[in-house]
């Protein structure tokens, strides 16, 4: 092997390369992108011996970049774009609606009637598979994470095409049992499901703002679903999008309020992608779908902004 072979990098190196710099170790960097840990110890180790000096110093706590490993990341990171962008164009090209479509959306959205959109979707397009990834996390659809992005937000500032479908409202749901409980007093006397809030907190930002300032703050979860069931189960009232709460038999909306304006639908894609035939197909489709049942997700008495 020349001298010029043993520092030559191709982009499966630098692929591995990128995973471990990312995650601090090989068993995370291995997850990331769905390799074996043995086989990533050991492109790690040939890459090394192929540039002739090692790009992470070991310890206890994980990996951390030497200087050269430093260097060398924003060059791996420009040709990772590279190759996405390539990839993309490739995509992009496709003209036939067949394949599969990459999909991220949130938890919540399971519950929702968007699941028969994609039930139908999927009867009328034999050839076109979805896959969906239910996450919390935002993507990023310009490293193809997504082909298609379904996101519960206020504003989207990424570079992709998105379309802001529907706004949503919002109202505090319970049990019929729960309310019984409720009068009309600013939510005195009753207790409200949140979300991470400090457990020495009684109350929230968005309690004061809600028709029952006065309720109390008891129990915390981490999860949509969760909150859900255990409202259902009697342990107090939770926040929901009105598309939803409304949809789930154990639940009804408390008494004495009014729905609150809540944050929008959006559908996102990635511009090189946008005249893939199936993804074009599956946008036009499902932004039809969800638009079609606007007061379902914006319900009637709505108290518009800067209203009340």
């Amino acid at each position: 092997m020349t001298q010029q072979e043993s520092h030559s990098l191709n982009w499966d190196d630098l692929k591995y390369f990128l995973a471990v710099a990312r995650s601090g170790t090989l068993r995370g960097g291995a997850d990331s992108i769905g390799a074996n840990h043995t086989t990533l110890a050991r492109r790690v180790e040939v890459m090394e011996e192929r540039v002739g000096s090692r790009l992470f110093d070991r310890s206890k706590s994980g990996l951390v970049l030497t200087q050269l490993g430093e260097d060398l990341m924003p060059y791996a990171e420009r040709v990772e774009e590279e190759m996405t962008a390539a990839s993309r164009v490739i995509v992009g090209r496709d003209a036939v609606p067949k394949g599969t479509i990459y999909i991220s959306l949130p938890h919540g959205l399971a519950m929702t009637s968007i699941m028969d959109d994609l039930a139908l979707f999927s009867d009328r397009y034999p050839d076109i598979n979805l896959n969906m990834n239910f996450t919390n996390n935002v993507v990023d659809l310009t490293r193809r994470e997504a082909d298609v992005s379904l996101r519960v937000a206020n504003e989207v500032t990424e570079d992709v095409v998105g379309r802001k479908l529907v706004q949503m409202s919002q109202a505090a749901y319970c049990t019929k049992e729960y309310a019984q409980k409720v009068r009309n007093n600013g939510g005195d006397g009753l207790s409200l499901i949140g979300f991470h809030e400090p457990d020495t907190e009684t109350t929230a930002p968005w309690i004061k703002n809600s028709c029952y300032p006065k309720a109390k703050l008891r129990h915390r979860v981490s999860d949509i679903v969760p909150l859900i069931t255990l409202a259902a189960a009697g342990m107090g009232m939770a926040y929901l999008a009105c598309n939803l709460g409304d949809r789930h038999p154990g639940l009804i909306r408390a008494p004495f309020q009014k729905p609150l304006p809540y944050r929008s639908i959006w559908l996102l894609l990635h511009k090189d992608l946008k005249n893939t035939a199936r993804v074009r197909l599956f946008v036009d489709f499902l932004a039809g779908q969800i638009k079609s049942r606007r007061n379902e997700f914006w319900v009637s008495g709505t108290v518009a902004s800067g209203e009340g």
